[in-house]
């Protein structure tokens, strides 16, 4: 019983016994593992339980767990310091092979994490259009950031209220939220005031909301409006980046962002995240420009060395198509096995992320996922959790395959399925 004791515990000191709120299980029930080692594609909890994963740390692990090519540049790193504060060869490095990858970056400024780095990518929009209105999508995250904690209840189309105290209703007024993929309210607000935003944020595949794929030309007219009224157009990737293209979600669907945030996959575990486009947007960036952003820990020389090195790993030749195939064969695999149990359940999957709804067809927005059977997948999620399947405790987020998850873990998650579909 170590993971009840030790939520037990985590519960008197800690908020809710976690750090993170989604860890907390609240979601699906029960108590949460508590786990002490990774290797691959497996997690072991303090019992000794092994789980295949597939969470991966919500997104980072694209090259699986301790790798030793990560490990080994984690170690060498830390050996010369753990932190400089202070320029290094590697963060140039870094920025160079993010540069040449992503195809909007011209400039990039690393920072820890995504929030951190979507928070600056508002405040540079804003500064570099001299506007102040930010529109953003229902159902996507974009960190905890004051002016991104909006929602929207039902309508196409509101002024956000907070979905946070401590968030002013002031604040909340300078953000609209739309319906993801709602091309004609997007329009239609364009139209109204396009003169007054100074940016639209995406998720260009959504996957706070589980896996939602945009409609067909949903990111093109996003470009466009962007484009006629000179507002800037951000790509958040810190969950696309390097998971649905090696070149992101904009290399995937040919479409130029103005700025693009980035993380998890860059730092391999580690905190590293980015903020990267246009030159003449990105030189407003102190200290060569008026916006001001700054971190003590940006360009960690540890974190830089874990994310070089995972990603030289994923830049390998067929390191991306193969985690997409095994990603694919696995919600094939699971909508085989629903449908041999007789249970109204759909998935799909674009590069390593996959979604898992029980409902007849996959979601085109957050109405539509909010129509999902969530006490069915919080039955499924339990009994995956007791055959040692580690899914994401949420029916609201997506799933992520890694490049060390092979026949064998899948055909220990269908087996797990099996029975899992007869007792949801």
């Amino acid at each position: 019983m170590k993971n009840q004791a030790l939520f037990e515990r985590a519960q008197r000191l800690i908020p809710g016994g976690v750090n993170s709120p989604v860890r907390a299980f609240r979601a699906v029930g029960g108590v949460p593992r508590f786990f002490e080692r990774a290797a691959g594609a497996h997690l072991w909890d303090v019992e000794g339980r092994r789980y295949v994963d597939y969470v991966g740390s919500w997104g980072p692990m694209l090259a699986g767990h301790t790798h030793p090519a990560v490990v080994e540049a984690v170690q060498e790193a830390a050996s010369r310091a753990l932190s400089f504060g202070a320029p290094t060869e590697a963060e140039v490095q870094l920025a160079e092979l993010l540069c040449r990858l992503v195809p909007s970056l011209e400039l990039v400024r690393l920072v820890s994490s995504g929030t951190e780095a979507t928070m600056t990518a508002i405040r540079l929009a804003r500064g570099h259009t001299g506007r102040s209105l930010i529109v953003k999508f229902e159902g996507c995250y974009h960190g905890h950031a004051d002016a991104l904690l909006v929602k929207v209840g039902s309508g196409a189309l509101t002024f956000g209220n907070p979905s946070s105290a401590g968030v002013s209703v002031e604040t909340a007024a300078q953000t609209v939220v739309l319906d993801y993929n709602d091309v004609s309210s997007l329009e239609g607000l364009f139209s109204r005031q396009g003169n007054e935003i100074a940016g639209v944020i995406v998720e260009p595949v959504a996957g706070n909301m589980n896996l939602v794929l945009p409609a067909p030309g949903f990111l093109e007219a996003l470009r466009l409006q962007c484009t006629r009224h000179g507002a800037l157009l951000i790509f958040d990737e810190v969950m696309t980046g390097f998971r649905v293209a090696l070149g992101g979600a904009q290399a995937r669907f040919g479409i130029r962002p103005d700025l693009t945030t980035l993380g998890k996959v860059i730092g391999g575990g580690l905190p590293v995240a980015a903020l990267g486009g246009r030159r003449e947007i990105m030189e407003k960036l102190a200290p060569v420009g008026p916006v001001y952003q700054a971190g003590t820990l940006s360009g960690n020389p540890v974190a830089v060395a874990a994310g070089l090195a995972t990603l030289k790993l994923v830049e390998e030749k067929g390191c991306i198509e193969k985690v997409e195939s095994t990603t694919r064969k696995l919600v094939e695999g699971l909508a085989g096995e629903a449908k041999r149990a007789g249970v109204t359940f759909s998935s799909q999957s674009i590069g390593s992320m996959f979604g898992i709804y029980f409902r007849a067809a996959p979601p085109r927005s957050f109405a539509e996922v909010m129509q999902c059977d969530r006490e069915r997948f919080n039955r499924f999620f339990h009994a995956m959790l007791e055959q040692g399947v580690y899914l994401a405790p949420s029916a609201y987020e997506a799933g992520f395959v890694s490049a060390a998850h092979g026949s064998a873990e899948l055909e220990a998650t269908f087996a797990a399925a099996r029975k899992a579909f007869r007792s949801a």
